[in-house]
């Protein structure tokens, strides 16, 4: 049962996707993230789903779509068929004999992985477009005092309790399930109490995608952070076996940091950290990197404003970067370091950051990665330099917002394409609407000229939570109601007064 459900509003519909039944009133049907849309309730949005597909009780064939698999093994089909058993991807193929199995028609549709995002602040939903003129530190002039340093991670964070994060968490996951999202590491610096950090878990899981909860710490959580690792990872993460996973956050800016690191490592965590010039971050990160601190294991944030030798120090020992290049051209954390990470052959993944500036879908980030590297590239080629870099194409940027992601994530072995073995974490992306038909290339309509409204059935591990259009199982009004009310409260909390005009 989720935090929203109150067994005392009998024939309310969960809005995590359960049923509470007047004639008993409690919930029929458990459903929480991890879980498809139960058997005992049905949403009235999947009223023409096949039957056996909701539950996973029959084989799905995704049948007749532009199948974009990013496996090269698999290879792509102008239309093609992929078959889906017990959560799982069995085959690919330009066509696939399945009696047996449900069949979902994807004529018209792109038929690929989902996008998996790989930084993402979750409890900052409720603060969505308030720092749109936001940047990242204040530089003294008055039109830029609302900056995310003083605004969120000194004032509006410290006020959260368990149940504004859990909305935030839950409300946030299930609108980037909306964009196709399907994979996302949450860095939820929200960790005052235990209470707080099962408050973030609850909303990742109970969102129903695949999940990577990053334990960062944020501002006034020196007393539980990182002696709660431990109990966190035991409690929810003993098994590898389910759709959340966890990464330790290493934020080198904070004092006691080198901690963080000794128990991620003991524990086996990916560790995380943000890595901004801006922040005066150079030399740690470079002593570090002497030092031999870094690894495989390491996702570096941003890397804006880093040396040479720091960067080189990263590659060598083959950390992942992951940018989130609007964000960082926007709010002035640098120039987002594309070529840099390219051109030393880095794993380099696309995140959506903080709401609080810019929207979380990866048709912006991907867009945005596109667009500034081509804009470099041709800079250089007007001005008459003979050695440039190769201009991106549209399959580069995909591939940075799904199999690189997974990579970074470590779960390229479970999600990131469409190759049989892996979960069926699958995306159909409408190619017939007006504004991509007429289709003419794959990757050019999916990064050029969609966005979110494209996004017409989602699967994670083959459950669907997106159905022609329409979200399921979550009563998406009052998840909205409870989000606005967490809004107000901590708006008043933090002393912010709506302005709805205002800068």
């Amino acid at each position: 049962m989720c935090r929203l459900c109150d067994p005392r509003k009998p024939g309310l519909i969960c809005p995590a996707g359960g049923d509470y039944r007047a004639d008993d009133g409690g919930l029929a049907a458990a459903s929480l993230g991890a879980a498809a849309v139960s058997g005992a309730w049905r949403d009235p949005a999947a009223a023409d789903m096949p039957d056996g597909v909701a539950d996973g009780s029959r084989q799905v064939l995704i049948r007749g779509g532009a199948v974009l698999s990013m496996d090269d093994a698999v290879g792509n089909f102008a239309s093609g068929d992929v078959l889906v058993e017990d959560g799982r991807i069995v085959e690919v193929a330009a066509r696939i004999d399945a009696p047996e199995a449900a069949v979902i028609d994807a004529a018209g549709k792109i038929v690929m992985p989902g996008f998996i995002d790989t930084h993402h602040h979750q409890f900052e939903t409720v603060l969505r477009g308030q720092l749109a003129h936001g940047i990242l530190i204040n530089d003294g002039r008055p039109e830029n005092a609302a900056n995310y340093y003083e605004t969120v991670l000194q004032n509006v964070s410290m006020v959260y309790r368990p149940e504004d994060v859990y909305i935030n968490e839950l409300y946030g996951g299930v609108a980037q399930l909306d964009a196709g999202v399907t994979t996302v590491m949450d860095v939820s610096q929200i960790h005052h109490s235990p209470e707080h950090s099962d408050a973030a878990i609850e909303g990742l899981r109970d969102a129903g995608r695949r999940g990577v909860f990053g334990y960062f710490e944020g501002w006034g959580d020196r007393a539980k952070y990182p002696d709660d690792a431990r109990r966190i990872k035991e409690q929810w993460f003993a098994s590898d076996d389910q759709l959340l996973t966890m990464v330790m956050g290493g934020e080198i800016y904070l004092p006691g940091y080198e901690k963080a690191w000794e128990v991620g490592r003991e524990l086996g965590l990916p560790i995380a950290l943000h890595v901004v010039g801006t922040f005066g971050m150079q030399p740690v990160f470079d002593e570090l990197g002497a030092k031999g601190w870094f690894g495989e294991d390491n996702i570096l944030i941003h890397m804006t404003g880093m040396s040479d030798d720091g960067w080189k120090y990263a590659a060598d020992a083959g950390a992942h970067v992951s940018l989130a290049v609007p964000i960082e051209m926007h709010m002035r954390h640098g120039t987002p370091p594309i070529q840099k990470a390219l051109d030393l052959g880095m794993g380099v993944s696309l995140s959506s950051d903080v709401e609080c500036t810019m929207t979380a879908d990866m048709f912006t980030q991907m867009r945005g990665m596109i667009t500034l590297q081509r804009m470099v590239v041709n800079e250089a080629a007007l001005s008459g330099a003979q050695d440039y870099p190769d201009l991106m194409q549209c399959l580069d940027a995909i591939r940075h917002a799904t199999i690189e992601g997974a990579r970074g994530l470590r779960l390229d072995g479970v999600t990131g394409s469409l190759t049989p073995g892996k979960a069926a974490d699958i995306v159909l992306l409408d190619a017939e609407a007006i504004n991509v038909a007429p289709l003419n290339n794959v990757p050019g309509a999916v990064v050029t000229l969609m966005d979110r409204s494209n996004v017409d059935t989602v699967m994670v591990a083959g459950r669907v939570k997106k159905w022609r259009g329409r979200l399921l199982g979550f009563d998406i009004d009052r998840l909205r109601g409870e989000l606005e009310a967490s809004r107000d409260r901590v708006f008043a909390a933090a002393g912010i007064e709506r302005d709805l005009f205002g800068p």
